[in-house]
């Protein structure tokens, strides 16, 4: 490493530990025992802070009727206490939201590893403190040795008792700083007998059991090694960030096998990776087996111990656990593989193939350590022992059965066999077994068959003995091709339930992706969403997000009518915030009847998926978990792609809508000041030259202004027609109007403005009624032909042709005029579309087309531009022709 890179990391350690420095905000105050002054420590520390001005609050402080304790709280700030009704009684329990509210900047909460009520929002205090440090709240607490995750085992075998309300060691490590209050064990003994620990009647018995002088002594100890490892890893990381020479921190590895020994493990693994500070994971290699639900929720249990603790949960998945071991390890950087001392196969040790032996033959690189687990192995393995034989009983029956039919079809066809083809009638027996059972079941076969071929069918019958050499080889190849193909029949069937599971997942996840691609919305998505889960994982599914007012509503469910508690909202609305599972199956809000995911990221929070099972179900199985987890992740990614849509289509609607208010100005302000200006000059020679002007002048004068009043009109006329189609406003007052009356009035309107234009018309023989509101009609109408009028050469006709088509009524409007290029016939008829043709005339306000296709769109009918026929344009107007009203029910 070059002097750069020293630097370089040195910094970047430095920038760590100061980052680390600003988000540590625990303080635990750690003793050996009840009972060694712990609360009395942290009460005396925060008195110290409150005489220096800082804002200290206490939130909860059990004194256990200790006068010393109770006297420290006096002039203390107390946070009320919230009351918990549980079993017809009320109880007073820590309130978090109070907390939160009054956000001091220190709190005091005591026992850390005390479990709350259900129905309390976490299931343990050391995770209601996890919300008020991540809240930026620096909390004191107080914690016995005893109650640390990773010393569960160790408590068991010291003390006897098993600890049920255990705390994270992984949450240990958020704290700045660990005070170690001890008091040495005669001192400890002689308090309790005075009866400022418990009182006497649970003294005496307390002395007796756990407060033994040699329990105390190795709790001591204890709690001693666990400042020092904290110690040595906070002068670690100093260390580092000051450019300290520190050893390269290699992986520790802990495989474990799903039997009883599992969880022991993983702690072990805990307690060698914090003294080395050194990351550490736990692994399972799956091999395919369909294996017992005992030995999966073994491994689950151990899995998420591994997380508790801090540590990395793997599942790998091959044929050969040493194999994907090892190919693990060294793709992670492994430098120890912790193992427990498991029963091996006696062939497979003869044989050297044993996990333990291709370990150290192939890992020579590596540490391996081999972990001895105390009384619990054996009651283990006698467990498994009773659970294998009472669930394999079924699988030898099957084989049993298989093999009497083989020995039944083999008496039958035996005049007609040589030993050789019978073989063969038994070694089908084999497979079959195997496909459809274990390995071990399929050797006892194997046996049945060998053992049975050779005294029932080879020469001299009815004894194990072979008179014939070539019958000696016939028989042992049968019973090594029956092994091996036992063997390989085995490890198929149990590839088919893994590539089964695998195929179902994919399956799954490729008809979610199909569904959500043709979503075209967040409501789409969220409906395919719910019922995609729902029938993938055979639960109740709600798709909840934030409504108008900000509250988290079910947006979608499947089934339809499936409602939410306040449990499963308030797990919901935790869920989201931290963007955590919660609910169901975790310690977030357990009582809750659903399973909540989040859906997005922190950045962005798009909701939360509910997953309500049957109340018989017990913890999915970690392929149901990877499925519903995978399946809301594309279903936030989906969210998001349509969110980003929604702004992208918000943004492309702002700005056309910049466009329009822009043209609109343009127009308005040409289309107004032009008419106005023309008014104006012809109105102020008017008053200043009347007299003086010839009658001739005047006549012209005034029909200038009536002509620019008539146009200004016009322009005003269209942009209120425009405004009414634009809010949907426009009322269509139908009636019966003969087509030939539309035409006649809207040419008659034409001849006013343009009186030297010719227009040739022509109408169908029979009269064609239409049922439409007759002014819009004409309006359109009108609009086309004063366009097709502007752009008319002198001398040319503008020509109308109305026929009928089925159902439908054409009018056409053809011109001679210059034309509309190909690629701008559909854009003639957008708002203040700026061209130099169509409706874009000198005089032209750019909303005549725009209006003829509102109007003629509100009556069910469309408009479109055509090439003209040799020169200029078309414009077609189709409207839907109503049957005659004679004939209408």
């Amino acid at each position: 490493m070059t002097d750069d890179d020293n630097r370089q990391a040195r910094a970047d350690a430095l920038l760590s530990t100061t980052q680390e420095e600003q988000h540590r905000r625990l303080k635990v105050f750690l003793g050996a025992a009840p009972g060694v002054g712990k609360t009395f420590a942290m009460l005396s520390a925060a008195r110290e802070l409150k005489r220096q001005g800082v804002d200290v609050v206490v939130g909860l402080v059990e004194t256990h009727g200790r006068a010393e304790t109770a006297a420290l709280l006096e002039g203390m700030e107390l946070l009320p206490r919230r009351t918990v009704r549980y079993r017809e009684r009320d109880f007073t329990e820590f309130d978090l939201d109070a907390a939160l509210a009054r956000k001091p900047a220190v709190l005091l909460v005591d026992e850390l590893a005390h479990r709350n009520l259900p129905g309390s929002r976490h299931e343990r205090r050391w995770q209601d403190i996890a919300e008020l440090l991540d809240a930026g709240i620096e909390v004191y607490t107080a914690l016995n040795v005893q109650h640390l995750e990773s010393l569960n085992d160790q408590m068991r075998r010291i003390t006897g008792v098993t600890v049920r309300e255990t705390v994270p060691d992984a949450f240990l490590d958020r704290a700045r700083d660990i005070m170690l209050i001890d008091l040495p064990p005669r001192e400890l003994i002689e308090r309790l007998k005075q009866g400022k620990v418990y009182v006497p009647e649970t003294a005496a018995a307390a002395l007796d059991a756990f407060f033994s002088p040699t329990n105390l002594a190795a709790l001591r100890e204890l709690a001693v090694e666990t400042v020092a490892s904290h110690v040595e890893s906070d002068l670690r990381e100093h260390m580092l960030a000051r450019g300290g020479a520190m050893p390269v921190r290699r992986r520790v590895l802990a495989a474990i096998d799903g039997h009883a020994q599992s969880e022991y493990l993983v702690r072990v693994a805990r307690r060698i990776a914090e003294r080395r500070g050194a990351p550490w994971s736990v692994v399972y290699v799956d091999t395919g087996g369909a294996g017992d639900p005992a030995r999966r929720e073994r491994t689950d249990a151990a899995m998420r111990l591994a997380r508790r603790l801090g540590g990395e949960a793997i599942v790998l998945r091959g044929h050969s656990v040493a194999n994907e071991l090892l190919a693990h390890a060294d793709r992670e950087g492994v430098g120890q593989i912790i193992l427990g001392r498991t029963r091996e196969r006696p062939l497979a040790r003869m044989l050297g193939r044993s996990l333990t032996q291709q370990l150290l033959r192939r890992g020579a690189h590596l540490e391996l350590a081999i972990i001895a687990t105390p009384v619990e192995r054996a009651k283990s393995r006698r467990r498994l022992q009773r659970s294998a034989t009472r669930g394999s009983r079924g699988e030898y029956a099957y084989a049993a059965t298989t093999t009497l039919a083989a020995f039944a079809l083999a008496f039958a066809v035996d005049r007609y066999l040589s030993v050789a083809n019978l073989s063969l009638i038994f070694l089908t027996a084999v497979l079959v077994v195997a496909v459809r059972t274990r390995m071990s079941v399929a050797v006892y076969t194997a046996l049945l068959c060998f053992v049975g071929d050779n005294f029932f069918f080879t020469p001299p019958r009815y004894t194990l003995m072979i008179s014939n050499a070539g019958d000696v080889l016939t028989v042992g190849l049968f019973l090594v091709a029956a092994l091996v193909s036992s063997r390989l029949a085995t490890r198929l069937s149990s590839q088919v339930v893994s590539l089964r599971t695998a195929q179902v997942r994919s399956r799954a996840l490729l008809a979610l992706g199909q569904r959500l691609a043709a979503s075209a919305d967040a409501e789409g998505v969220r409906d395919v969403g719910a019922q995609a889960m729902a029938k993938a994982l055979d639960a109740q599914v709600a798709i909840l997000a934030r409504d108008a007012s900000q509250r988290l509503q079910a947006m979608a469910a499947s089934p339809r009518g499936m409602t939410l508690s306040m449990q499963d909202l308030a797990a919901a609305d935790w869920s989201e915030q931290h963007v955590e599972p919660a609910g169901r199956y975790t310690d977030t809000i357990n009582a809750a009847s659903c399973w909540t995911l989040p859906l997005g990221s922190e950045d962005n929070r798009l909701g939360v998926a509910a997953l309500r099972f049957a109340e018989g179900v017990a913890e999915p199985d970690p392929e149901r978990r990877s499925l519903a987890l995978a399946m809301a992740q594309d279903i936030g990614q989906a969210l998001e792609r349509a969110r980003l849509a929604d702004e992208l289509e918000s943004a492309r609607v702002q700005g056309e809508t910049e466009r329009l208010r822009s043209a609109l100005l343009s127009s308005v302000s040409h289309d107004l000041r032009s008419p106005l200006a023309s008014m104006i000059g012809a109105a102020g020679t008017l008053s200043s030259y009347g007299e003086q002007l010839p009658p001739e002048e005047r006549s012209q004068l005034l029909e200038a202004i009536l002509g620019e009043g008539q146009r200004l009109d016009r322009y005003i006329q269209n942009l209120l027609d425009m405004t009414r189609l634009g809010h949907g406003t426009l009322k269509l007052n139908r009636d019966w109007v003969d087509v030939a009356e539309i035409v006649a009035a809207a040419v008659a309107r034409l001849r006013k403005l343009f009186p030297d234009l010719r227009v040739d018309t022509v109408l169908p023989p029979d009269t064609v009624l239409l049922y439409v509101h007759p002014a819009l009609i004409e309006q359109a109408l009108f609009n086309i032909l004063e366009n097709a009028a502007r752009f008319s050469p002198p001398g040319e006709a503008v020509r109308i042709t109305v026929r009928g088509a089925g159902e439908r009524l054409l009018i056409d409007v053809a011109d001679r005029g210059p034309g509309i290029p190909e690629e701008e016939r559909a854009r003639i008829f957008d708002m203040f579309y700026s061209v130099a043709r169509g409706d874009r005339a000198p005089q032209g306000t750019g909303l005549g087309l725009a209006i003829c296709r509102g109007m003629i769109g509100a009556h069910g009918g469309s408009v479109e531009a055509l090439p003209g026929d040799g020169a200029g344009t078309t414009i077609r107007i189709n409207l839907p022709l109503p049957p005659p009203p004679d004939t209408q029910p």
